[in-house]
């Protein structure tokens, strides 16, 4: 029960940078854990690419278009599976998303051909939709602007250990193959669907809806944190300003811009990087894949240490733009033939890959509060994710007509540029 404590005395009130503590400690592990297994099962097709290619017919460009279609069905239910979870809760909402997507993706394993292949895809885009939108506004509940960067970063390391994990994982199942009569990339969608699955029944049990539903909160300090958020949604966001405002005016359509070049380039290395690592040499998909790993133990890194500490709003703002100056700087060296080199480019990009997700979806946040809050966060990230659709596909076309990735990396370093350019009129309205 909440307000009391083992042996029958009352628990002694906390301060507010404890319970913030607290809350990372509980929440953090169980939304990581569910962030890694979702991107496993959205990227796994990387790993699988040219076994696709060689098993089923699947060209360079479909696999692109393949990749991308996740992200537009994704990216047009992302606002009504938003809008449902404001309404019936993280811990129910988030629940079907996983089983839903876990279901889909081991149903990966039948492709037969392009079409299945798209089919399947778009499927697991509007089954996963909503999870991250819905992650951010989560977040909203339980941090003030101060702590809301870092909580998101610590969750975006999902990303990054999913990646250090995938590429070693998806090359040893892929050594499967002929096992029971199965290709190895079958029994990489099947294996890595089951953690899904798994996911969701700890995820019904143990994620308390809000502050007031968490038993290791007393009621005094779950209304406090609950006052303490509303109050600061308050005092941010303008109640003179419209929904349509909030969403299409000059600065959500930087904080969108700037997120769907982010996208472009984070999701062409997502699915790409193993191919080009695999172009280097005659590597096994064990090694292509533990090569794959090493930008992402460098997201790992920038995350953890960029993102430390508050910031003023000034300062916030320099960060995003030194991090996607950063990325486009890699992205050019990336573009080098020369392995190693291309190699150390791309995990200078990643390094800043999550440092710059984090702080973009600061901005959103401090324009909006309750539902506003959760269609603003979910029509940024639809729009953003629209990059997802985007880069992929030109990707695959850029490297179908010239053999290469070269082209395809320097493009990305100018986007980002660009980016870099359309972030430094970004202006919050707290932090």
């Amino acid at each position: 029960m909440n307000g009391v404590a083992g042996g029958g005395g009352t628990i002694p009130p906390r301060d507010p940078e404890t319970l913030t503590a607290l809350c990372l400690r509980r929440l953090l592990p169980l939304l990581v854990v569910a962030y890694v297994v979702s991107f496993v099962d959205r990227t796994n097709i990387a790993l699988a690419k040219s076994h696709l290619q060689t098993d089923l017919g699947i060209s360079a460009a479909a696999y692109g278009l393949g990749a991308g279609l996740f992200f537009l069905t994704y990216a047009l239910t992302e606002v009504p599976s938003n809008m449902v979870m404001h309404r019936v809760g993280a811990r129910r909402w988030i629940t079907r998303i996983m089983v839903s997507w876990g279901v889909i993706s081991g149903l990966m394993a039948v492709v037969q051909g392009p079409t299945s292949f798209y089919v399947l895809r778009m499927l697991l885009g509007v089954a996963e939709a909503g999870l991250f939108p819905g992650v951010m506004l989560y977040l909203t509940y339980w941090f003030g602007a101060e702590h809301r960067a870092r909580a998101s970063g610590l969750f975006l390391l999902g990303v990054c250990l999913a990646n250090v994990i995938s590429g070693p994982l998806g090359g040893a199942l892929l050594e499967m193959n002929g096992v029971l009569g199965l290709r190895g990339w079958q029994w990489l969608f099947i294996l890595e669907a089951v953690p899904a699955l798994v996911v969701a029944a700890v995820i019904w049990r143990r994620l308390p809806d809000r502050p007031r539903d968490a038993p290791w909160l007393t009621a005094e300090e779950a209304a406090g944190i609950e006052r303490r958020i509303s109050r600061q949604q308050l005092e941010a966001a303008p109640s003179h300003e419209g929904l349509g405002r909030a969403l299409l005016g000059p600065q959500s359509l930087l904080t969108i811009g700037v997120y769907f070049c982010h996208q472009i380039a984070i999701y062409t290395v997502t699915f790409f990087l193993p191919g080009i690592i695999g172009g280097w040499g005659h590597l096994s998909p064990l090694s292509i894949g533990s090569l794959t790993a090493l930008p992402w133990l460098a997201s790992t890194a920038g995350a953890v240490f960029a993102l430390r500490g508050r910031r003023t709003p000034l300062q916030a703002r320099r960060v995003l733009v030194a991090g996607l100056l950063i990325m486009a700087s890699g992205m050019l060296v990336a573009s080098e033939r020369q392995p190693a080199l291309a190699l150390l480019g791309f995990c200078i990009s990643a390094s800043m890959f999550f440092v710059v997700q984090a702080l973009i979806f600061t901005y959103p946040a401090s324009r909006l509060s309750g539902p506003r809050l959760a269609i603003g966060l979910a029509f940024t990230n639809s729009c953003g994710l629209l990059g997802g659709f985007t880069g992929p596909t030109i990707m695959g076309r850029i490297e179908q007509q010239t053999g290469s990735a070269t082209g395809g990396l320097i493009a990305m370093t100018i986007l980002l540029v660009v980016a870099a350019g359309l972030a430094s009129r970004l202006r919050p309205v707290s932090t």
